[in-house]
Order: C-alpha cells, then sequence, then structure tokens
C-alpha cells in the first residue's frame, strides 16, 4: 500500500483488519490488538469498564494463568503493555522476529480467551480504586481530568477513562463478561504489526488464531460533544501550587487543516523555545512547567496550556497565556519562527517514527480515523504548504473569548477570575 514504507493489509474473511510494515533493518517485531472503542463509547453507569476488561485479561486465560503470561513473556525477552484510551483499547508485545509465532500466541491468547473470574473481579476492582486514589493526589492529572469533565460536560467524552469510585464498585462478572462479548469483535479489532517480519506469515499466524471469531454488529459511537467553556475554580487547600488548564475548541483528528493546527500548538507552547515558555517561565518567571497540548478526537478537539504556579500569579499567568492568544491572532508569524515551528514537527514525526513500537501504533491510528495511509513524505509537505497567513487565520478561529474554558485547582484563598479578563 505504501512503496517508502512497506505498508501491507489484508482484511479477514470475518471482517478483521490486518495491517503490516516490514522493517528489513531491524531485529525486533511490534505487534497491536486494537480495539475501536474506548471510554468515550461507554453507558454512564458503565464508566471505566473498558479499563477494567483491559485489566482484566492479564489475569488468567483459559490457557494460561496471570504469572503464566508473565513468565512466558519474560522468558522471551518481550515487553507486553496496554492501554485505554477515549477511543480505543490497545495490547501490544515487543519481541525478537524469532519469537514472533509465541508473542502472538501470547496476545491472542488475552483478548480471545479471559476467564474473568469473580475472585480476580474482586481484587481487580481495589486495585483500580487505588489507581483512582493515586491519581486524584496528582495535581497536574486532576486539573485537567477537571477541565476534561466540564469542557465536554454531561458526554462521555468529558468521563474519567478510569470510571469513578461509584462505578468500578459495581463491576461484577455478567457486565464485564457482556461488554467483552458486544466490543472484542473481529470487525472492531485492527491487528498491526511492525518491524522484521514478513507479511504472508503474520496473516497466516493471525488467521490461524483469530480466525473462529464471529461477527458482531456494532454500533458504538457516541454523538459529537457539545463544548462548555466555564471558568472553574476548584479549592484544594492541601496543594502548594495553583494548578491552571486553559484551553479552546480545536479541530477533529482528520479535518483538512490539522497541519495547521499542529504547527499552532508548536509555536504557542511545544517546547523550550515555544512563546508561552519564553515568555512565562525564562522572561517573568512565572512557572517552572508550562506547555500546550492538542487533543483531537473523531469529531472534536482541545487546545489546551497548562501551568503550575503560586496563588499570588495565578491571574497574571492567565493572562498572559490569553495575551499569547491575542498577539498569535494580531501579528503575522515571522517567517524565522515559522521555520523553527516546522523544522520541530518535521524532526519529532521522524523521530518518533524510528522504533517498531511507534510505527505499529502509527499504522492503527491511520487505520481508525484515516480512509489511507500517509507517507512521511507526504506529511513533510503537508507541514511545508502552511503559511503564517493560514496560523492566523485559525488563531482567530480558535481563540475566543466567549470559547475560552479555564480550570483552576488549588489553595486560592479567595481567587477570582472573570471573563472579561479572557479577552482575547
Amino acid at each position: 500500500m505504501d512503496e517508502g514504507r512497506n505498508i501491507r493489509r489484508e482484511v479477514l474473511p470475518n471482517g478483521l483488519a490486518v495491517i503490516t510494515e516490514e522493517m528489513e533493518h531491524i531485529r525486533s517485531v511490534s505487534i497491536g490488538i486494537w480495539v475501536k472503542t474506548g471510554s468515550r463509547d461507554e453507558d454512564k453507569e458503565w464508566n471505566g469498564i473498558s479499563h477494567f476488561v483491559e485489566h482484566m485479561v492479564f489475569k488468567g486465560t483459559q490457557n494460561r494463568t496471570a504469572e503464566g503470561i508473565a513468565r512466558q513473556v519474560d522468558s522471551i525477552g518481550g515487553n507486553i503493555d496496554a492501554f485505554t484510551a477515549k477511543e480505543c483499547i490497545s495490547f501490544s508485545i515487543k519481541v525478537l522476529d524469532e519469537h514472533l509465532p509465541i508473542a502472538l500466541d501470547v496476545l491472542g491468547d488475552l483478548v480471545l480467551n479471559p476467564i474473568f473470574d469473580d475472585q480476580d473481579i474482586t481484587r481487580e476492582r481495589g486495585v483500580i480504586l487505588e489507581e483512582i486514589k493515586m491519581d486524584e493526589d496528582n495535581p497536574d492529572y486532576l486539573v485537567h481530568e477537571i477541565f476534561t469533565q466540564n469542557f465536554w460536560k454531561d458526554h462521555p467524552l468529558g468521563r474519567p477513562i478510569l470510571g469513578t469510585r461509584d462505578t468500578v464498585r459495581r463491576f461484577e462478572r455478567p457486565p464485564v463478561l457482556d461488554f467483552y462479548q458486544q466490543r472484542f469483535s473481529p470487525g472492531n479489532f485492527i491487528i498491526t504489526a511492525a518491524g522484521h517480519l514478513k507479511h504472508e506469515h503474520f496473516v497466516e499466524l493471525v488467521n490461524k488464531y483469530f480466525q473462529g471469531m464471529k461477527p458482531v454488529s456494532n454500533g458504538f459511537h457516541s454523538s459529537a460533544p457539545t463544548i462548555v467553556p466555564k471558568i472553574i475554580l476548584r479549592n484544594k487547600k492541601s496543594l502548594e501550587q495553583v494548578q491552571i488548564c486553559v484551553g479552546v475548541p480545536s479541530y477533529p483528528i482528520t479535518h483538512e487543516k490539522r497541519h495547521t493546527s499542529y504547527i499552532l500548538n508548536t509555536l504557542l507552547g511545544g517546547g523550550m523555545s515555544s512563546r508561552l515558555f519564553q515568555n512565562i517561565r525564562e522572561r517573568q518567571g512565572l512557572a517552572y512547567a508550562i506547555y500546550s497540548d492538542l487533543n483531537p478526537y473523531r469529531d472534536t478537539g482541545c487546545l489546551s496550556v497548562y501551568a503550575g504556579t503560586s496563588r499570588t500569579t495565578a491571574t497574571k499567568v492567565v493572562e498572559s497565556i490569553v495575551s499569547e492568544f491575542r498577539k498569535l491572532k494580531a501579528e503575522v508569524v515571522p517567517a524565522d519562527e515559522l521555520r523553527r515551528a516546522k523544522d520541530q514537527l518535521k524532526g519529532s514525526l521522524m523521530l518518533s517514527l524510528e522504533s517498531s513500537t511507534a510505527r505499529m501504533s502509527n499504522l492503527a491510528r491511520q487505520e481508525m480515523y484515516f480512509d489511507r495511509f500517509y507517507g512521511l513524505d507526504e506529511l513533510i509537505e503537508k507541514i511545508e504548504a502552511v503559511t503564517a497567513e493560514e496560523l492566523q487565520t485559525l488563531a482567530n478561529t480558535f481563540f475566543q473569548t466567549d470559547n475560552i474554558a479555564v480550570t483552576i485547582l488549588g489553595n486560592l484563598n479567595g481567587l477570582k477570575l472573570t471573563r472579561e479578563q479572557l479577552a482575547c
């Protein structure tokens, strides 16, 4: 499918998509099994169940105990991992090329034959509840979580991936098994592999393990959320620092102007030379950590800025962030700064595709969101084509006073923030 990257794609008779990328110059192989459903596709009462099932498949299968899984992966020097996101669940393993059959056997066993033992479910509920507590003790995580829940208020996209204490306590075997049977179906699966492998051999192995999966109709796609740009001030006296998250709506992941938004994010807060870092940390000395982040989804997106500062300077930091928004709207980005941002973005893109794991993940994302695969040359071409005028137009689209959402968390001691202070 892609001459430059040697990508090949095949769909099995039951609807399962298999995509490989042969990388002859390395000895590793990374395999990923991707489920095209995540926390945003959950009912409110079962919030967190995707993440719970992701944990539970490691607790034992019809063929292996949890310890057996760990021992077999360690015995071949492999790395096995999993995560749950808003729009997918991923299980992956990286091994030497000679261990490919064993790796796929273990990974296939995990997702096809979990036993969901009642005692394991009870234990894992306790583990997840501790994970929730751990995250709530992390102020950087917590401010983003409060921001997200309010930005996409009353929509599944705004709910926490881990779920809540109340929902997790309700997880028993019947709903867990029901969720697994509905979502873990061939049409909902993508299997990707990158590294030292042969496409035909890999498809043969996948067929051996997965051809028995029966197709299940899947309509799990929540509607697009409405943005709620509120100012939220949350008091937490135990915090030494004030945590700030400022965000605006941005484009979905497949939007034609996405490359312009990547550059805008890079310029704004994507590194040490970015405007936010240079102004707020270097010139004013108001924060140690400050950065911006782009979070695009299938039908919406958010460009957010994070900063940690003291209570006395919190308002000044918010006003300084908004001031950078204003400058990007009012002034055309100088040619040398645009050049730096493009080179930074191209460099990080190229470096991010150096490992077999990164390429395997890249294959899955392109399959999930696009109807085709984009080569590196094409991506670089799109980045190079972005003009300073397009950036200014985009800044005027994104940075609207009424669309700015702010969450401030910490020992606020009467701190106030008004919409007028967000005028840009």
